[in-house]
């Protein structure tokens, strides 16, 4: 028992001895790995030197990510790419044939270029240089191309238009510095002045001109403000009378709407009345033209009935009237024929015995003259009242009238007959005295 115990303890002390060794060796192994890799940041440029490379050079950069190194072979360096400021304050004469002294101050930043084409003058200027030697170089060359351009421009010029002399002054250093394997961020002019108050004078005379534009710029701003205000008001007021307008056409036309709309429903009451009335109308005519329809069926009817009855009774009169016709006219002819033959016979004795016709009118005159007579005594004179004056002439006189008729009778039948009445009533009365004294002898 006991020996397997320490057979059992021995294994485990053998076993704890691997683990050791294999723990030290993998950490070996680590620091090994580490030493054959080394790992680059995005910020700095790392430079691995001591093998040759196809183009010739005997080093490598690497910027960012991770390479192996051999080593005592190989050796590794670093550049940082991050910017530096460099303080700037040169002391020249301007130029425009001014000759002023300018003092400008300033601040550049200034780094490493990662461009391939330029990086490597900067590895060969500036590889284990600490980075104050790199702030000089960069402060030497801004300053030289510093005094290079305040002498080509006017104090008018660096003070009025800044942006366009620092883009003068990079300009005139970016070569050099390309040259140098460095890369110029920005230039900042912090202040431009001269010992003889000349800028000054310059800036109190700018600062009158920016005061005097400001002023004037204020008056028209005012003047504007004014003006726009006005016009504000009158645009205020504009659309105040326009919207007053618009409500006024609104409520004239929602009351014109209105009228429209109730004479509308007046018109349309009174054309249903009227359509009321003219198809109350137009039954009532239906009704009397049926009704008239009807009655004139009935009296058509009726009248038939009584057609029938008067044609038979007309047709029995007709044969009646036309019988009593004949008869009549038998009796007028046989009438006509007698007198025609007695005409004849007078005719015949009048051309043998001219004088016959004077004694046939003789013969008539008596009742002739009854006949006149008859006339005169038929005229109506109406309710007549005489007047007299006492002497008895009206009475005359209208007995008169009446002989006056009767004589102008006379005279008309003698003047129709041409026959003279005095000769004829002369002959009459010797008749009538010959007939008498006839008489008086045969009695």
């Amino acid at each position: 028992m006991n020996t397997n115990m320490q057979l059992l303890g021995g294994a485990m002390e053998t076993g704890v001895g691997i683990g050791v060794v294999l723990l030290f060796l993998t950490i070996a192994l680590l620091v090994l790995v580490m030493k054959f890799i080394v790992v680059g940041n995005p910020s700095e440029m790392l430079i691995i030197a001591g093998k040759r490379q196809r183009d010739g050079q005997g080093y490598r950069t690497l910027i960012g990510g991770r390479a192996i190194v051999i080593p005592i072979f190989e050796r590794v360096a670093r550049i940082s790419l991050r910017n530096m400021q460099v303080a700037l304050e040169v002391k020249a004469q301007a130029g425009g044939g001014t000759m002023v002294p300018i003092i400008v101050t300033g601040v550049a930043n200034v780094k490493v270029s990662s461009d391939p084409n330029e990086r490597s003058n900067a590895i060969e200027r500036f590889l284990d240089q600490p980075s104050e030697e790199l702030k000089r170089v960069s402060r030497e060359t801004l300053e030289g191309g510093l005094r290079a351009v305040i002498g080509k421009m006017t104090p008018e010029e660096i003070v009025e238009d800044r942006d366009k002399f620092v883009q003068t002054v990079m300009e005139e250093v970016t070569d050099d510095f390309r040259k140098l394997g460095l890369l110029i961020d920005s230039v900042n002019i912090q202040n431009v002045h001269d010992e003889q108050q000349y800028l000054e004078s310059i800036a109190r005379k700018a600062t009158a001109e920016v005061l005097s534009a400001a002023r004037k710029s204020e008056a028209e701003q005012a003047a504007e403000a004014a003006v726009k205000e006005a016009e504000a008001n009158a645009d205020a007021r504009t659309a105040k009378a326009q919207r007053d307008a618009e409500a006024k056409t609104a409520e004239a036309m929602s009351f014109q709407t209105a009228e429209q709309a109730r004479l509308g429903a007046e018109k349309e009451i009174a054309e249903a009345d009227n359509a009321l009335r003219i198809r109350v109308a137009e039954l009532s005519r239906e009704a009397a033209l049926k009704e008239a329809e009807q009655q004139e069926a009935a009296a058509k009817s009726e009248e038939a009935r009584l057609q029938a009855t008067q044609v038979a009774a007309a047709n029995a009169e007709r044969d009646i009237l036309k019988a009593k016709a004949e008869g009549d006219a038998a009796s007028v002819m046989e009438e006509g024929k007698a007198r025609a033959s007695a005409i004849e016979c007078i005719g015949q004795a009048i051309q043998k015995h001219p004088e016959a016709l004077q004694v046939m009118l003789v013969e008539l005159m008596p009742s002739v003259v009854q006949e006149v007579a008859k006339s005169v005594n038929n005229i109506a004179l109406g309710d007549v009242t005489v007047i007299d004056g006492g002497k008895g002439d009206a009475i005359a006189g209208a007995a008169m009238g009446r002989a006056k008729a009767m004589s102008e009778s006379l005279a008309m039948i003698e003047t129709i007959l041409g026959v003279d009445m005095r000769q004829v009533s002369k002959s009459i009365a010797g008749n009538l005295a010959a007939k008498a004294s006839g008489g008086s002898d045969g009695n």
